[in-house]
């Protein structure tokens, strides 16, 4: 191992024995000068040796690098002529004409560039990553800042190891080790591009090499200069010891990605996320199922974007206005869905009763009672993600499209641990019928696949209906809780009504034991009590009695139900 200082006064002595100049001269200014130069390094430096062996020179195309550096750095290689490949060929030891060849790595992986003109006789220069690299100092290639970026911590959590499988990341150290990872990418198959990233994360801290991210969109168009791209990171990642995750959104991108790939020649990893563009590319697949809680929430929007609309929690406990008895057994549905892992698992109920171990509830009322609220009131207690099934999205008269639609909702659902919630539930899980046609048929089809779906499915479904006959009888035995919402009665009503203004609004002196008697439930309040506000607000004043009847008398008008003057009593 031959430290370079001392390769840089050997070749010096070399070049000085050509061109006839004075070997033993004093170095000329500047040389003490270059912060950083090799001339007043006092310790051995290996970065020439391995850069020798990363890229396999010759004793000779090492001395040509030797050559450049003192050329760039040293003032005393001045006074010896112009850095060329033709000086390189008489003055140093063990030349070969082949070092000129566009295959040899000199130029191939452009660790040296010549003037345009005369090969043999035209200017030598040492590319600028290069020459950082020889004196200690290695940073990202300018060239590549436009394409790739590093893998922040950020983007990859704080602790990058944190919910990434042992085996997984053992599986792509090796492979990158093996001479496979440069016929081959890795191919990370996880469920959101978070649990993606972070297992790439992983295996560059376990195999020692940087992470660095391109995005597909951010390819040159052309293939000489995807090449020419596929060809400096290949020399970065040699360099500096760095790895590419590379991510491709969409199908047109892939042909430019697979053309990429095919040039690279160091450790890469590809996003394959499942149905994405990138998953049928060749290479090592890992499948990656550990996932936190925020990556399985981010999967559940995915999975359930167009078919479900989420909806924010916003109502509490104290909001519900109901019998003590329902409200008990809605705290029921919570407390079974915060402490299932433990009876299911470390009590040991999934290997003595393993079907049937999701949680699904009928909430049964007239329109209006609370059904819907009791859902947000339980997702924000266990602070988990309620999603309302938009039917018109699953149900298709196409045959098998429904039962498509539901189990990519329901597998969504299980990895994210959310909460479904079906509104109208009968016109999903209605009675089967006797089979007159084929119509009736495939509708009975639907039903019993939904059927097997509820008794297989671990997580949690609600279900509202204002018509609980309709409803197949098999469900009702499939169902851990039914829930009553009653229609509400004149205590009830006058507890709503206490409740509806937020403390924000401005509110006259209003009777609410009067405004009890409007004979509604407390969605059709609700409606009154906004449509009450609007009316204020147009007075620019507060909320009278006065803007309750009249918006009452348009919510009835909207309900085609008469307004009795035994309800406004009081309002008028």
């Amino acid at each position: 191992m031959e430290p370079l200082p001392k390769a840089l006064d050997r070749v010096y002595e070399a070049i000085t024995a050509v061109t006839g100049t004075d070997a033993h001269a004093a170095p000329g200014p500047g040389v003490a000068a270059v912060p950083g130069s090799p001339a007043a390094a006092t310790e051995p430096w290996t970065a020439l040796d391995e850069l020798s062996d990363v890229f396999g020179l010759t004793a000779f195309e090492r001395d040509v690098l030797v050559m450049l550096v003192g050329y760039t750095l040293e003032a005393r290689f001045a006074r010896a002529g112009t850095p060329t490949f033709g000086l390189a060929l008489a003055a140093l030891d063990e030349p070969h004409w082949s070092a000129l060849s566009a295959a040899r790595p000199l130029r191939y992986w452009q660790l040296v560039t010549a003037d345009p003109g005369s090969l043999l006789h035209g200017t030598l220069r040492l590319d600028e990553p290069v020459l950082a690299q020889l004196i200690g100092m290695p940073s990202l290639d300018e060239r590549l800042r436009p394409f790739t970026r590093p893998l922040r911590a950020a983007d990859a959590g704080d602790d990058a190891r944190a919910g990434v499988d042992d085996g997984t990341v053992l599986a792509g150290a090796r492979h990158w080790a093996s001479p496979a990872a440069a016929r081959q990418p890795l191919l990370l198959a996880g469920l959101v591009r978070a649990a993606c990233e972070r297992a790439f994360a992983a295996i560059c801290a376990s195999a020692g090499l940087l992470p660095y991210v391109l995005d597909a969109t951010d390819m040159p168009a052309s293939p000489a200069d995807r090449e020419q791209l596929a060809r400096l990171w290949t020399r970065e990642a040699a360099l500096n010891g760095a790895a590419l995750y590379v991510r491709a959104d969409s199908l047109d991108l892939i042909p430019g990605v697979s053309s990429l790939l095919s040039c690279l020649a160091a450790p890469v990893a590809v996003e394959a996320l499942p149905g994405g563009p990138a998953e049928r590319l060749p290479g090592l697949r890992l499948e990656l199922t550990s996932l936190t809680s925020q990556e399985r929430r981010e999967h559940a929007r995915h999975g359930l974007q167009g078919r479900a609309t989420q909806v924010e929690p916003t109502a509490s406990w104290d909001d519900l206005v109901l019998p003590c008895a329902q409200l008990e057994t809605l705290r029921q549905v919570a407390l079974h869905v915060r402490h299932r892992d433990l009876v299911n698992g470390r009590w040991g109920f999934t290997g003595k009763h393993p079907r049937g171990l999701g949680l699904t509830a009928l909430f049964a009322g007239a329109s209006g009672t609370g059904k819907t609220m009791a859902a947000e009131v339980i997702a924000g207690e266990l602070g988990l993600d309620l999603y309302r099934i938009d039917l018109a999205t699953v149900v298709s008269k196409y045959i098998g499209e429904t039962e498509k639609n539901l189990q990519a909702i329901f597998a969504a659902a299980t990895h994210s641990g959310a909460i479904l919630l079906f509104d109208e539930a009968d016109a999903l899980f209605g009675r089967r019928s006797e089979v007159r046609d084929s119509h009736d048929r495939y509708a009975n089809l639907e039903v019993s696949y939904l059927l097997q779906q509820m008794e297989a499915y671990q997580g949690v479904a609600i279900l509202t209906t204002n018509m609980q006959h309709a409803l197949d009888p098999a469900f009702l035995r499939r169902l851990r809780f039914v829930v009553q919402f009653p229609f509400p009665d004149a205590p009830a009503r006058e507890r709503i009504w206490r409740g509806v203004f937020p403390a924000a609004t401005p509110v006259g002196n209003l009777d609410f034991a009067a405004l009890a008697r409007l004979n509604v439930s407390g969605g059709v309040i609700r409606n009154i009590a906004i449509l009450a506000a609007f009316l204020a607000a147009g007075d620019g004043g507060r909320v009278e009695a006065r803007h309750i009847l009249s918006a009452a008398r348009t919510e009835y008008a909207k309900l085609d139900k008469p307004l009795t003057a035994a309800e406004t009593r009081g309002l008028a």
